[in-house]
C-alpha cells in the first residue's frame, strides 16, 4: 500500500517533520493555520495545500497532528474521522491527554480508523534535521505499517505498547525534564543569593555526571544569553503538568514533587510569562526576581 499523508500543525516541531517526510518521497499535503510560512515551503518543495480538514482527510491513508492541547487534538480528530476511508491512521504527536487519547482510539475504532499516539522528544533544530525521539501507543499491527513513515523524522523511536501509552510515557518523560528545570532554576537563585555566580555553577555542572541534553539547553539560555535555545513554552509546560497531575489522579498516586514543578511555572505564569515567546529556561528568572536577585 502507498501511503499518502497528511500534516495537520506544521509549527516549529511539524514543519521539519513534513520537510522530512516529503524529502522521504512521500506525497504530503498539509494545512495552512496562522502563520502560512511554513506551508508556502512545504508547497515549494513539492508538498499539497490543503484547503480544508475535509480535503486533507479524504486525501490521506496517515495523517499527523501536532496541536497544543488536547481539545484542538479532539476537534480535528472529529472532523477527520467524517472524511478519512476505513483503515486510515491518525497519528497524535502532540503531548495530550492520556485519557482522551484512549477515549478517542475507541471511537476511531468503531468508525474503522485507527488512533496511534506517537508523542516527541526534542527540539525543533532535531525536528528540521530530522532527529527526533518519538514514544509510540498503538496495536502492532498499525505500528509496522506507520514506521516507515516515523522514521523519517524520528532518529529514536520505541513502541510503549497500546494507544495511550506513548502519551503516558511522554507525560513521565516531560515530568522528568520540567522537574529539572523548576530544580536548576531554585539552585541558580540559591546558588546567586549566597555568592556563587550562574556561570560558577555552570562549570561545576556541565560536564559532570550531574550533566543531560536538557541541561545544556537550559543553560544555554541562562549563562549563554540565547533566550531561544529551549524553545518549549511555558504555558505548555504547565499544560503537561497538569495532565500529568490527572494521571496520578487517575491511579490514586500521591505526586507532590509532580505538584510542586506545576506550582512553579502556575506562578510564573500567573506574573506575566504567558506569552508565545516564554520559553523554559526563563522560568530561572522568575525565581531569581521572586527572589531578589539576579
Amino acid at each position: 500500500m502507498t501511503e499518502t499523508i497528511g500534516f495537520v500543525g506544521v509549527g516549529l516541531m511539524g514543519h521539519g517533520m513534513a520537510k522530512n517526510i516529503l524529502k522521504a518521497g512521500y506525497s504530503l499535503s498539509a494545512i495552512a493555520h496562522r502563520n502560512r510560512a511554513p506551508v508556502e515551503d512545504l508547497v515549494s518543495r513539492g508538498a499539497t495545500e490543503a484547503a480544508s480538514l475535509e480535503e486533507l482527510g479524504s486525501s490521506s491513508t496517515i495523517v499527523h497532528i501536532c496541536a497544543p492541547v488536547s481539545p484542538e487534538v479532539e476537534a480535528v480528530v472529529s472532523v477527520l474521522m467524517n472524511t478519512m476511508k476505513p483503515g486510515g491512521v491518525i497519528v497524535d504527536c502532540s503531548t495530550s491527554d492520556p485519557t482522551n487519547t484512549i477515549a478517542l482510539a475507541d471511537k476511531l475504532n468503531s468508525a474503522g480508523l485507527h488512533l496511534t499516539d506517537a508523542p516527541l522528544g526534542g527540539t525543533p533544530v532535531q525536528a528540521e534535521a530530522g532527529e527526533l525521539s518519538t514514544m509510540v501507543g498503538a496495536d502492532k499491527e498499525i505500528f509496522d505499517r506507520i514506521q516507515p513513515v516515523i522514521s523519517a523524522w524520528a532518529q529514536a523511536i520505541v513502541h510503549i505498547g497500546p494507544a495511550g501509552t506513548g502519551h503516558k510515557m511522554k507525560l513521565l518523560n516531560n515530568f522528568l525534564s520540567l522537574g529539572y528545570a523548576a530544580l536548576y532554576s531554585e539552585a541558580l537563585a540559591l546558588s546567586e543569593k549566597v555568592g556563587i555566580t550562574s556561570a560558577q555553577f555552570d562549570s561545576v555542572i556541565r560536564g559532570s555526571r550531574m550533566d543531560c541534553g536538557f541541561y545544556q539547553t537550559f543553560m544555554d539560555c541562562v549563562v549563554g544569553g540565547n533566550r531561544e535555545a529551549h524553545k518549549f513554552t511555558m504555558k505548555n509546560a504547565l499544560k503537561d503538568l497538569k495532565y500529568l497531575e490527572s494521571m496520578a489522579d487517575s491511579v490514586s498516586l500521591s505526586n507532590p514533587i509532580g505538584n510542586a514543578a506545576k506550582n512553579s511555572f502556575a506562578q510564573a505564569i500567573a506574573s506575566g510569562l504567558d506569552g508565545p515567546e516564554d520559553y523554559v529556561p526563563h522560568l530561572s528568572d522568575f525565581v531569581k526576581k521572586q527572589n531578589g536577585c539576579g
